[in-house]
């Protein structure tokens, strides 16, 4: 029987999950996609914006690739549709009362794609990994709070922590790899899930097959799915339009609009928070002032009708409104119409009179965010600010902006998991995510108290200090939660939305034979 804290711990869970979604568990459609029995068999193409960072599921950094990852790795644990925390690799698990100690139990005769039965000595070395205690490096941060991986039994493992954290049970989604499998994971990967990993051609895609073993019974539906790189939005259009893929997981709303009477069209909230991402660290954004007028001159009403077709949710901060329980309402703070008087004043006032130039580095194969660009430069003109877009390739863009942090500004979004600590723990100064390079010791002390807390209230509280501390120094000018919105042909049915970034295929079906 679990003991209290694990029930404490779940209920904290529920409580953000049920109210959140990041992506929602339903969505709206203009096509029946559940309607008729689903059939066994065939395979998809699906059309995917970038290539992959690494085939690493401990390595992987971008959404795009994790989104991916999700259908060939599992953790001991897994989100569904519900935002709910379900077993995978794991049968059970509980927590002891002071927070420090989990217990998992492995789902019995579990298989890897290689077919070899998952082991406590699998599981130990996944984490070990994952955590750095293999080789100190750890490579999933938040796993770095593991102190020990003991091996109780051949079906029980032992996870020491060296503080409580009422968020950590969500990281334990981490993959579980074969042991001594990490040098060879990105050439070639087998984990858990409903498929197993076929090719990888970079610039191309990645094929997967179904993995007849997958534990879930009944699932995967699909024999084959083909995820393929379509870097420019004209272009997936027209793929769309001519057959050659048949869902399409990022449509403009005008895209949708021109789709809707051949696809059935699919859409929800997405778990990302757009932005106008500043670079703290460069000139003239170092002055808070400048950043504060950057935020004045924006008209999110505007960015949302033109980009989202009024869909969008517009925030004032890192965190999404589904999180209810933690998000504040913060878009008043410089409103969601531009006040281009503000803006200039405070130019003015920081010595930029004439305004400056800014250059705002976009990934190219994003349309939603190309799109969003194209307004915002109009918006910033207005109060001055002479800015100019600077296109790029994805890999461009993640080992530049991301990873390299050379940039002035940059319109992308950040993905949440199924925790509000998730998107505020990368504004912290030392994080490895804080690519915007703010630097708040106030910040960095009340995000510790928050992961600290075992109290939801107080949790809340701290959590709600950031948010207005990252708004009041204006780290970054927060725009809005786009919608995400789905191309999917007529005779396919089952697709379901997350809390989380992903693209399960598992529940994918032809409505007849293919």
């Amino acid at each position: 029987m679990r003991k209290k804290l694990t029930s404490y711990l779940l209920m904290a869970f529920l409580l953000m999950t049920t109210l959140s979604g990041c992506a929602g568990g339903t969505g709206e459609s203009s096509g029946d996609n559940s309607s008729k029995e689903p059939v066994y068999g065939g395979s998809v193409v699906v059309g995917i914006q970038q290539d992959i960072d690494s085939l690493d599921p401990h390595k992987a950094t971008a959404a795009g690739t994790k989104e991916i990852l999700f259908n060939i790795f599992e953790g001991l644990v897994k989100p569904d549709e519900n935002g709910n925390l379900i077993n995978a690799v794991a049968s059970d698990y509980s927590i002891s009362e002071d927070g420090l100690v989990y217990t998992f139990t492995l789902r019995e005769n579990i298989k890897f794609h290689n077919g070899n039965v998952v082991t406590a000595e699998d599981v130990e070395y996944s984490l070990e990994r994952a955590s750095g205690l293999l080789d100190g490096t750890p490579l999933i941060s938040a796993l770095s709070a593991i102190t020990s991986v003991d091996i109780v039994d051949s079906k029980t493992v032992q996870v020491t922590v060296g503080s409580a954290n009422t968020e950590l049970i969500y990281s334990f989604v981490a993959a579980i790899i074969p042991k001594g499998s990490g040098e060879d994971a990105n050439a070639d990967p087998v984990g858990t899930g409903p498929f197993s990993f076929v090719s990888y051609a970079p610039q191309e895609g990645i094929i997967v097959a179904k993995n007849a073993n997958y534990w879930q019974e009944g699932l995967p539906y699909l024999d084959k799915v083909e995820f393929r790189i379509i870097n420019s939005p004209d272009t997936a259009l027209l793929n769309l339009q001519g057959g050659s893929i048949d869902i399409y997981p990022y449509l403009t709303d005008s895209q949708a609009n021109e789709l809707k009477g051949s696809f059935q069209i699919l859409s929800a909230p997405s778990d990302v928070v757009q932005a106008l991402f500043l670079n703290n660290a460069v000139e003239p954004l170092t002055d808070v002032r400048v950043r504060q007028a950057i935020c004045y001159a924006l008209d999110k009403d505007s960015i949302n009708g033109f980009v989202a077709g009024g869909n969008a949710m517009l925030v004032g901060s890192a965190m999404l409104p589904s999180l209810k329980d933690y998000y504040v309402e913060l878009n008043d703070v410089y409103g969601t119409t531009a006040n281009l008087e503000k803006a200039k004043q405070l130019l003015t006032e920081a010595g930029y009179p004439n305004g400056f130039d800014l250059e705002i580095t976009v990934p190219s194969n994003y349309a939603y965010h190309m799109q969003t660009a194209e307004v915002v430069v109009e918006q910033l003109k207005a109060a001055g600010i002479n800015a100019k877009i600077n296109a790029v390739e994805w890999n461009t863009w993640l080992t530049e902006c991301y990873q390299g942090r050379q940039y002035e500004s940059t319109i992308c979004g950040i993905t949440c998991d199924m925790t509000p600590g998730y998107l505020l723990n990368r504004f912290q100064s030392e994080s490895s995510k804080n690519f915007i390079n703010f630097k708040n010791a106030e910040y960095d002390e009340v995000f510790l108290k928050a992961q600290a807390s075992l109290d939801l209230k107080e949790k809340a509280k701290y959590y709600s200090q950031l948010q207005e501390m990252l708004v009041k120094d204006a780290g970054t000018a927060f725009i809005q939660v786009p919608p995400i919105t789905i191309a999917m042909k007529r005779d396919l049915g089952g697709y379901k939305f997350y809390p989380v970034y992903v693209q399960d295929m598992s529940t994918v079906y032809y409505n007849h034979t293919k």
